[in-house]
C-alpha cells in the first residue's frame, strides 16, 4: 500500500504545480535570461527539453532544435499494409508522471488496450504459457518458484516508491548535478549499490532462486534491454518494472509526444547535422566579454554556425553515434565518453509465424500468444517475437490467432538471415529491418558516468541512460537538466544537490 499512497500523493504535488504554475524565472530580479538556447538532437529527451526550458526561461529565450533525422530519435514506427507499428520504445508505465503530464497537455490519448498473452521459449519448447485467468497464473508460478513471483512484485515496488520521489524534487524546482547524486536523491545508498552490482547479485541477495532469475527474470531483461541478469540492478528493477500489465502507449504512436512538445515549445527545428561545438569569447560594450558557444553544423544549404548562451547535447556522445567534436575547452571535453551501446535489431515481419519453431504441437488456430521471451539459450537466436497492433487500433480490431497472417516483431542481436527466418515464418509478404543502438550496454560497475555539466553552461542530457534508458529516464533528465541550467543561469545554488526535500514533504504531508 506504501506505493499507492506514495504516488497519489506525487500526482497530487504534480496538478498543483501544473495548475496555474509559476515559473522560476520570476525569482531572478536582475539578471536577463538568455537569448538563445541550442538542442543537440530531437527526441524524446531534447523535445522535452525543449518544452521545460520554455517553461523555465519564458516567451522570449529562441530555442532551436538540430536534429538530422527525424524527430522522434528512438522513437519510431514503420509503416506495413497500410498501417503503422512501433519499431521502437513502444511502453509507457502508468507511474511515468512526465509522460502522462506530456499526453495530457498535448491533447493526445493512450492507445486502447488490446488483450495479450505471453509465453516463454528455451530454445526447444515453450516452458511457461499464460492463460487467461490471473489465479491460475499464480498457482502455477507459487508451484514452481514458491513466493519468487510475489515477492519479485513486492521488490520492484520498493524501487518504484523510491523512484517517485524524484518527480517531488522536481516539482519543487530542485536539479543534481550529476547521476550518481540523482539516484541517491531518490534511493539513497540503496540504488547506488543497484547500479554498481549486477541484477543477478542483488536479487540473489534478498533471496531469489537462481532457478527463478534463469527462467522468468531473464526473458524480461533480454526483451527490454537485449541483455542478462548480469546488468546491474537500477537498470534490471526498470526492465521488470516494465514487464507489468499496467503499461500503456500513446494512440498513433509514442513518437507524437516529440512532436507535440516542438510545437508546444516553440523552438525552430533545424534539420541538420552538428559536426562541433566551440567556446567562443564575445566583446561586450557594456561589461566583461561574455562566454558563448558556437555550433558548426550541415544542412540542405551546406555547413553554417550559431552562438548560443546554452547548449543542451540530448543525443549519445559514444563511439558510432556521435560526431561531435569539442574545441575550446579546458580541460578539454570528450567527443566520445566510455562504454559501448547495445546493438539490437528490430525486424517487422508481415507474414504466417511457423508454430513448430517454438516446439508447439497445438494447431496454429489454437495458438493465440502474442508474446513469446526466450531464456538465455545459445540455441536461441531470437530475443524475443511479439505480434504487434497498429499505433492506431482500428475500430472492432481483436487479435487472430497464428493460422492468420499478421505483423510480427522479431528482437534479435544481429540481423536474421533468410535461414532463420524459414524457420520462424512459414511465408512472409514483406521484411523490414530497423538496427538499434537502443540502450548502453550495461557491465557493473559502470567507470566513468558522464556528467550532466560538461561546461560552464553546455549540458549533456543522455549522461542519464547510464542509469538506465527508457523515455521516462529522458524525460526525467530533460527536466533535471534545464533546472541546472536555469539556476546555474541565475546562481541559484540553493537548488542545487539538495537531497532532503523528501523527508520535508512526508512530514507536511
Amino acid at each position: 500500500m506504501a506505493l499507492r499512497v506514495l504516488s497519489w500523493k506525487t500526482l497530487f504535488i504534480l496538478g498543483l504545480c501544473q495548475v496555474g504554475r509559476r515559473t522560476l524565472v520570476s525569482a531572478a530580479d536582475n539578471k536577463e535570461p538568455p537569448k538563445k538556447i541550442a538542442i543537440i538532437g530531437g527526441g524524446i529527451g531534447g523535445t522535452a527539453a525543449a518544452y521545460f526550458l520554455r517553461q523555465e526561461f519564458g516567451p522570449v529565450v529562441k530555442i532551436e532544435v538540430f536534429e538530422s533525422g527525424t524527430v522522434g530519435g528512438r522513437l519510431a514506427t514503420e509503416n506495413i499494409g497500410g498501417y503503422d507499428y512501433e519499431t521502437g520504445g513502444s511502453i509507457i508505465h502508468s507511474l511515468n508522471l512526465h509522460m502522462k503530464h506530456f499526453v495530457d497537455k498535448l491533447g493526445l490519448s493512450p492507445k486502447p488496450e488490446i488483450p495479450s498473452k505471453l509465453a516463454i521459449f528455451d530454445g526447444n519448447e515453450l516452458t511457461f504459457e499464460e492463460s487467461d485467468w490471473y489465479i491460475v497464473n499464480v498457482i502455477r508460478m507459487l508451484w514452481r518458484y514458491g513466493l519468487n513471483y510475489i515477492r519479485m512484485h513486492m521488490w520492484v515496488e520498493g524501487v518504484l516508491d523510491k523512484f517517485m520521489r524524484i518527480y517531488q524534487y522536481q516539482q519543487f524546482g530542485y536539479s543534481f548535478s550529476s547521476v550518481e547524486r540523482l539516484l541517491h536523491a531518490m534511493g539513497g545508498d540503496d540504488f547506488l549499490s543497484l547500479v554498481n552490482h549486477t541484477l543477478e547479485e542483488a536479487m540473489l541477495a534478498e533471496g531469489f532462486s537462481q532457478v527463478f532469475l534463469n527462467d522468468i527474470v531473464t526473458p524480461i531483461t533480454r526483451v527490454n534491454y537485449g541483455q542478462t541478469v548480469r546488468l546491474h540492478g537500477f537498470v534490471g528493477a526498470v526492465a521488470l518494472a516494465g514487464a507489468g500489465s499496467d503499461l500503456w502507449a500513446v494512440d498513433g504512436g509514442n513518437k507524437r509526444v516529440c512532436s507535440g512538445l516542438l510545437y508546444n515549445s516553440k523552438a525552430e527545428l533545424i534539420p541538420a547535422r552538428v559536426t562541433s561545438i566551440t567556446m567562443k569569447m564575445r566583446p561586450s560594450k557594456t561589461g566583461p566579454a561574455g562566454n558563448f558557444y558556437e555550433v558548426n553544423y550541415v544542412g540542405e544549404s551546406g555547413a553554417a554556425h550559431g552562438m548560443y548562451d546554452i547548449v543542451i547535447v540530448a543525443t549519445p556522445l559514444h563511439q558510432g553515434l556521435s560526431e561531435i567534436n569539442f574545441s575550446g575547452f579546458s580541460p578539454p571535453i570528450p567527443s566520445h565518453f566510455p562504454g559501448q551501446y547495445h546493438k539490437t535489431v528490430a525486424t517487422l515481419v508481415h507474414g504466417l509465424l511457423n508454430v513448430s519453431y517454438l516446439g508447439v504441437t497445438e494447431k496454429p488456430e489454437e495458438f493465440f500468444f502474442s508474446d513469446v521471451f526466450t531464456t538465455d539459450n545459445k540455441a536461441v537466436v531470437i530475443q524475443s517475437l511479439s505480434s504487434l497492433v497498429p499505433v492506431h487500433v482500428p475500430k472492432d480490431y481483436s487479435r487472430t490467432p497464428a493460422s492468420q497472417s499478421q505483423v510480427w516483431k522479431v528482437f534479435s542481436s544481429e540481423s536474421l538471415p533468410q535461414e532463420e527466418l524459414k524457420k520462424i515464418f512459414i511465408s512472409w509478404d514483406s521484411v523490414s529491418e530497423t538496427p538499434w543502438l537502443a540502450y548502453p550496454s550495461y557491465s557493473p560497475p559502470h567507470r566513468g558516468t558522464p556528467p550532466f555539466i560538461l561546461h560552464d553552461r553546455l549540458y549533456y542530457l543522455n549522461a542519464i541512460e547510464w542509469a538506465a534508458s527508457a523515455m521516462e529516464m529522458s524525460a526525467i533528465s530533460a527536466r533535471n537538466v534545464v533546472l541546472l541550467a536555469h539556476h546555474r543561469w541565475y546562481q541559484q545554488t540553493d537548488k542545487i544537490d539538495q537531497e532532503d526535500l523528501h523527508t520535508k514533504i512526508r512530514s507536511e504531508l
